[in-house]
């Protein structure tokens, strides 16, 4: 994972990264004599006052941000029905965040959550908190079977002290979480990607087959060569993911959807790209 995710940032993701996510504040850097049209309200007056001349503030933008990765591991994280599941490309894709941010000279930290939160490692910089980060991706499995998406998104903001990029992956498969959304949306800049599976989008024609749902344990057997079920299957879940974005707009919130069965670096690339133009 490591040598993938690296090699990505350097040939592709590591200059789209800063360019999406610019520095919001302004830094003192230095100062110099004053200029005529210089803003008078940048006035250094104690060295104005120590040298008899005036001299203005020059200011930077502050560059150093702070990335934290918000990871959904409940129970319907390991569920996939192609070659990985969508906990498998969740942590892909936070490890090439992570590298992303790293090599840009930010500092990470990491959330994992489920109905509760399983491990928080603070934000920090260097290559070593890099390769622990990835360590957690790699062996991260659900000890937990629901999804309480508003309690973590409630312990994250008490944590984060300053404002912060926070992406927050997951399938949003949760309960009463609209108004945690928005506040986290309010004091960070929020990014959501939602990973999705084909095979919950639309149910095959399998015959008589067993389900079970993983965050709550419940089992059943569906019928899936009636085409009512298929239909009211697929409009269930198509009424769910329409909900969901419709959040996402209302709320001004930047999200991007992957999917286990496609390539996951083109969407994030191309959200990149877009959000670069906006900035």
């Amino acid at each position: 994972m490591e040598i993938r995710t690296r090699g990505l940032v350097q040939s592709l993701f590591g200059g789209e990264y800063q360019s999406a996510f610019k520095g919001r504040g302004m830094a003192f850097s230095e100062v110099r004599a004053y200029s005529y049209g210089d803003d008078i309200r940048q006035i250094d007056w104690n060295v104005t006052a120590r040298t008899g001349e005036p001299f203005v503030k020059i200011f930077e933008e502050e560059r150093e941000q702070t990335l934290m990765i918000c990871l959904d591991v409940s129970g319907s994280s390991i569920f996939g029905s192609g070659n990985q599941s969508r906990l498998e490309l969740a942590g892909e894709v936070s490890a090439l965040l992570a590298y992303s941010a790293i090599s840009n000279g930010d500092k990470v930290g990491l959330l994992l959550f489920g109905d509760q939160i399983l491990k928080l490692i603070p934000p920090k910089k260097g290559k070593t908190h890099i390769l622990r980060l990835i360590r957690e991706l790699i062996v991260a499995r659900p000890t937990t079977q629901g999804t309480d998406l508003a309690g973590a998104l409630r312990y994250m903001n008490r944590v984060l002290k300053r404002r912060a990029i926070v992406t927050l992956l997951s399938d949003f498969e949760a309960p009463d979480f609209e108004k945690e959304l928005r506040i986290t949306h309010q004091r960070h800049d929020l990014v959501a990607l939602r990973i999705e599976d084909p095979m919950e989008i639309e149910l095959p024609d399998l015959g008589l087959i067993p389900v079970r749902d993983p965050e709550n344990g419940e089992s059943a057997w569906i019928d899936s060569s009636s085409r009512r079920v298929r239909h009211a299957f697929k409009q269930r879940q198509e009424e769910k993911r329409a909900f969901i974005e419709q959040l996402f707009r209302r709320s001004s919130i930047d999200h991007v959807k992957l999917s286990t069965n496609r390539p996951w670096i083109q969407p994030l690339s191309q959200f990149f790209l877009q959000r670069s133009a906006r900035y």
